[in-house]
């Protein structure tokens, strides 16, 4: 199948992109049950490189990556935008012999790629999605074993993304998932259209997360996105709805709640987290959030335009020096 997409093909690639989209994966936060597939795959196959790449319109998304540092490239560079057009794995043994890749950018350029095995990743709905991938950089041979073994992982890869299209709750904190938290936000924004009471939103930041992850490990990130969800679930009534909308960013929906009580929440939150410290070794990890918080409004068509303005105050208390509250105009 040629490279370039034509008339007759536009159809097919947005029904793919659609396909991709419905897992709502793109940009989340790495989760440890695909980190454990591409260790899986790398001791398997014993290369350097492995990914689980997904190809976006423009670009292919890392969702796992071994030996990898950025989280993303271009899809026009992308070996992986060769993969998905088949329905077997594509291997090429010696990049540089080959016929098709021997003037290709990653080939002469970095990574320098010679070697490259990528299975589609195969959705239940008949549309390749992205691949799982192993990448080295000589020329080398892969048995039939380990590319059978790489297919199996492939597989395990789009079950796991399954799984996550299903499931309510988010593994690590138990806060709701995105999904779920927008489905159950727009039950809410229908009973406040109907009663003409508010709602209000919160979104928050775990400030400098990232380095958190980078000075005492990414285990140690995590007890801290646990603690964080506790001090919610303490500062929360029954009512109210608690989302992990990706990494260290939450969405909360309080139903019934006009936005200065909702102000009143965020502030409560905010020092109940400055307040919380999660023990580290010999010492205690100590951490700040900002918070934004809006009302639905009469034109907001759902909860993510009311969201939207949350997350836009949340970005304000960031570059207004972090650990305050904003409200959105």
């Amino acid at each position: 199948m040629p490279d370039d997409t034509g008339p007759d093909d536009v159809a097919p690639e947005a029904a793919r992109l659609d396909a991709l989209y419905r897992y709502d994966v793109l940009d989340s936060a790495p989760e440890e049950s695909f980190d454990r597939i591409t260790r899986l795959a790398q001791i398997a196959v014993q290369t350097p490189m492995v990914l689980i790449s997904l190809v976006d319109r423009d670009r292919q998304w890392f969702k796992s990556r071994i030996g990898q540092d950025a989280t993303e490239g271009p899809r026009s560079t992308s070996f992986c935008t060769h993969a998905i057009q088949r329905d077997t794995p594509l291997v090429v043994r010696d990049a540089l012999a080959d016929p098709k890749f021997h003037d290709h950018p990653a080939v002469l350029g970095e990574p320098f790629v010679r070697f490259y095995a990528g299975v589609p990743l195969h959705t239940p709905g008949g549309y390749n999605i992205g691949t799982l991938c192993a990448v080295d950089f000589a020329p080398r041979d892969i048995s039939p074993i380990q590319l059978a073994v790489l297919q199996d992982l492939a597989r395990l890869v789009v079950d796991e993304l399954e799984l996550r299209r299903l499931a309510t709750t988010d593994s690590l904190t138990g806060a709701m998932t995105r999904r779920a938290f927008a489905a159950d936000a727009a039950r809410e924004v229908a009973r406040a259209r109907r009663s003409g009471g508010p709602l209000a939103c919160i979104v928050f930041d775990i400030d400098h997360f990232k380095s958190i992850n980078d000075r005492f490990g990414h285990a140690a990130g995590d007890r801290v996105l646990q603690a964080v969800t506790r001090v919610c679930r303490e500062n929360l009534r029954a009512v109210d709805l608690l989302g992990r909308m990706g990494g260290e960013e939450f969405a909360i929906a309080l139903p019934e709640a006009p936005l200065a009580e909702a102000v009143g929440v965020a502030e409560r939150l905010r020092l109940a987290v400055a307040d919380t410290g999660v023990a580290d070794g010999a010492g205690e990890i100590r951490m700040t959030a900002s918070f934004g918080v809006s009302e639905l409004a009469p034109g907001d068509e759902t909860f993510a335009d009311t969201v939207r303005r949350a997350d836009d105050a949340a970005y304000e208390a960031k570059r207004g020096g972090r650990n305050r509250t904003v409200t959105a105009s």
